[in-house]
């Protein structure tokens, strides 16, 4: 590769608009292979938002925007609509939110507050997230928002929305609920976001996703963002956005390069044990433990605690404030291994994660992305450790084919798996999960409606 800065002359004083078009010619000319991006790394400040947003922005330390950000931002601020993929931890949020908040700031009327932009979400920890950057980038602005999630007491919820409010982040059911008490309309809403739109389809939110469209005036500005863009979310949007420009930072399932992969062969009756260990002697302070089953994080976490191991564990069943203090504790370091489910895990957003650990491997191979996703963000590095019993040999084959990556496997001297061990045959376990699964789901549904 050549470094094209050897052929900018001292005293070049063009335009970077009409500087980057030379270079593309003299490339084009040339044939020269060059990397144009790394001469002038993007700035917020080229992207087209107001001085209180980017005051706000240069608050929380940052200076330069996600590939996601530098793409959907101007998009937005455009009012095209958005189909937009990227992965947990890209920035996604601050890439709807800034020009979300530029477009509202515009037109703010502090003295008749109307509902102008809806944010729907699929789990109650997400939609608390973005409220708290929806709050953090509009400190200098004119605006107000509220959030409103079930599990917890609606009355907070609806005085807030009466005193008048600029943006709402909701989860589906709560909102159809203060809907059909009257108690809130949608009627005035200019920009819908659909954040997560894969996991809401995923939990069942497509019939209530239907309701939601037909509250919504038909002229509006609609941002989809989704981990992947699926057969189903290419069908969800067909119906919600008007000739939407797509934007994908990364390839679909890739898996972020600053995390270190690796797999321990175990026997399942060996896991609880080999993951306590792992912890006491690793001196690990903070990981998030995945499991399949709510029942099996409980379990886990008992098992832990009486191992004089702190830990809580997060899930549907949870109520809101159970899983707000086990959150908070995670966060503040008075509790050191948060065990969850994937439902419930969509969402946090936890700084410089060092670990994830899969105390059982996902059987839908998009949520390992979704699941390691939580550690290596913003650069950092991250590990993300799964233990694999025989019974999970075709899980680890099925992730390892979508991400493309072969991950490397330990055996830990005294866990070392039974050579004569027999998986669980295939047929019979698949009916059986697709029982259980078809039940939880219906069950996942209603616990988020609350």
């Amino acid at each position: 590769m050549v470094n094209l800065t050897n052929f900018i002359p001292e005293n070049f004083m063009f335009a970077k608009n009409i500087f980057f078009k030379s270079l593309l010619i003299v490339k084009k000319k040339t044939k020269i292979k060059a990397d144009i991006s790394v001469l002038m790394p993007m700035k917020f400040n080229e992207l087209g938002l107001m001085p209180s947003l980017l005051k706000a922005v240069n608050e929380k330390g940052y200076t330069d925007p996600s590939p996601i950000q530098e793409k959907a931002i101007p998009l937005i601020l455009r009012r095209k609509d958005v189909l937009a993929s990227a992965q947990t931890g890209t920035g996604k949020t601050a890439g709807f939110t800034l020009p979300l908040l530029q477009i509202l700031s515009k037109q703010s009327n502090s003295n008749h507050r109307k509902i102008k932009a809806l944010i729907l979400t699929p789990t109650r920890e997400l939609a608390a997230q973005i409220y708290d950057n929806v709050i953090e980038y509009s400190r200098h602005l004119e605006l107000r928002s509220t959030v409103i999630f079930g599990g917890v007491n609606q009355k907070p919820q609806v005085s807030k929305i009466r005193s008048g409010i600029d943006i709402l982040i909701a989860t589906p059911g709560r909102l159809l609920d203060l809907e059909n008490q009257r108690l809130l309309s949608l009627r005035n809403v200019e920009i819908l976001v659909l954040d997560e739109a894969d996991r809401m389809l995923d939990m069942g939110f497509q019939r209530d996703i239907n309701k939601i469209m037909n509250l919504l005036p038909s002229k509006r500005q609609n941002l989809l963002f989704s981990a992947t863009f699926s057969k189903e979310i290419k069908r969800l949007a067909k119906g919600i956005l008007n000739d939407p420009a797509m934007v994908e930072t990364s390839p679909q399932n890739t898996t972020v390069e600053a995390i270190v992969q690796y797999v321990y062969n175990v026997d399942k009756n060996k896991k609880s044990s080999l993951i306590i260990q792992l912890i006491k002697e690793g001196n690990w302070k903070q990981v998030l433990v995945f499991t399949r089953t709510k029942h099996g994080a409980n379990n886990l976490c008992k098992k832990m605690i009486k191992a004089d191991i702190s830990a809580a564990a997060i899930h549907g069943n949870k109520s809101q404030g159970a899983r707000t203090r086990a959150l908070a504790g995670f966060k503040d370091g008075s509790v050191e291994i948060l065990v969850a489910t994937d439902i419930a895990a969509r969402g946090l957003d936890i700084p410089l994660l060092p670990h994830v650990i899969n105390f059982e491997l996902p059987n839908i191979p998009e949520d390992y992305v979704h699941r390691i996703g939580r550690t290596g963000r913003a650069g950092a590095k991250g590990e993300a450790i799964s233990l694999v019993c025989i019974d999970e040999k075709q899980y680890l084959k099925d992730i390892e084919k979508l991400v493309n990556l072969r991950i490397p496997s330990k055996i830990k001297q005294g866990f070392e798996p039974d050579p004569n061990a027999v998986p669980e045959p295939a047929k019979q376990k698949n009916r059986n999960n697709f029982n259980r699964n078809k039940g939880r789901s219906n069950r996942n549904r209603n616990n988020y409606r609350k």
